[in-house]
């Protein structure tokens, strides 16, 4: 059984990183379709521009924050003398999210909750970046220190550094590089966390990338982190439900509903044995489809 039971949370197939020091781009993500925009401070920016992304990102979201889109801020590694500074600004603009990037270990995770804690942060949740071979052969104890880290909400595969660290080549289909993804997965879903699939880097490849989501998707990820506006619609295309998809999950739900189903655990459906474990994960679907469609006319 779930630590914490999975609770409702936004759509997350679509998760655009953002320089912060590129105000351009900054201002362009609120009109894109993403479900969410991760502002970086950490890789995408410079030592001696720090600072400056810094008040890009306090001019951008102080006067009016995130509507339609989950704010994530990806801060400063633990190890580096700008994660305090970074955590300042996040504590004042109150963003959905704090990115930590290079997570190894439990600590890291209660370090930053105490900060956010100790500060009435009360609604700012934590995620945790999932790149470092300690941190990969470790994510079981990362992810059961949700409870006591309860601000831990979701994993984000960082592939570039992991595939550096360990010397794995990057290859079409990242065969070799599947089992550790699929342990983030599990150790993510024991204890009821989002989890987010890594950057595809060639954004022009538009084949590879779809091919890329689709697996993603097959493995159980929510949604995936992008470095380029064209990559939206593929990621929300490939994570969200299909016509197909939701007329299953509704007409599953509806064979449950009949009154001679109520004290069934399974059914038969059309010639399949169908449990209600099925049913779960059709009202799953259809929850999402729901909120993809309130996001769709918030928008219109």
């Amino acid at each position: 059984m779930l630590d914490h039971p999975p609770s409702p949370r936004p759509p997350r197939r679509s998760l655009l990183s953002v320089p912060a020091i590129n105000q351009r781009a900054l201002e362009k993500c609120r009109t894109l379709a993403c479900d969410g925009v991760i502002f970086d401070l950490e890789d995408s920016v410079a030592p001696e521009k720090k600072a400056e992304a810094r008040e890009n990102l306090r001019q951008l979201l102080a006067g009016a924050p995130q509507q339609k889109q989950e704010s994530i801020i990806r801060i400063n590694g633990l190890d580096s003398p700008f994660w305090r500074e970074d955590l300042d600004l996040a504590m004042a603009l109150a963003p959905d999210a704090v990115l930590i990037p290079k997570v190894e270990r439990p600590d890291d995770l209660r370090a930053v909750q105490k900060v956010l804690d100790q500060h009435g942060a009360d609604t700012t949740k934590i995620w945790a970046m999932m790149e470092t071979a300690r941190g990969v052969l470790d994510v079981a104890a990362i992810a059961a220190s949700r409870s006591s880290v309860t601000r831990l909400d979701a994993f984000v595969i960082g592939l570039n550094d992991l595939r550096k660290e360990t010397r794995v080549l990057p290859r079409p289909g990242r065969s070799f590089l599947t089992p550790w993804l699929m342990q983030v997965v599990l150790a993510a879903r024991a204890h009821g966390l989002s989890v987010i699939d890594s950057v595809f880097n060639d954004f022009r490849n538009a084949d590879e990338f779809a091919q890329e989501c689709r697996q993603g998707r097959e493995m159980g990820f929510d949604g995936k982190m992008l470095i380029h506006p064209a990559q939206i619609e593929p990621a929300n295309l490939a994570f969200g439900p299909s016509p197909d998809e939701i007329a299953e999950a509704e007409t599953i739900v509806s064979a449950f509903a009949r009154p001679e189903a109520a004290d069934l655990n399974v059914i038969n459906l059309d010639g399949r044995m169908i449990e209600r474990l099925h049913l779960e994960e059709a009202e799953r679907l259809l929850a999402l489809a729901r909120s993809l469609n309130d996001k769709k006319t918030e928008r219109s």
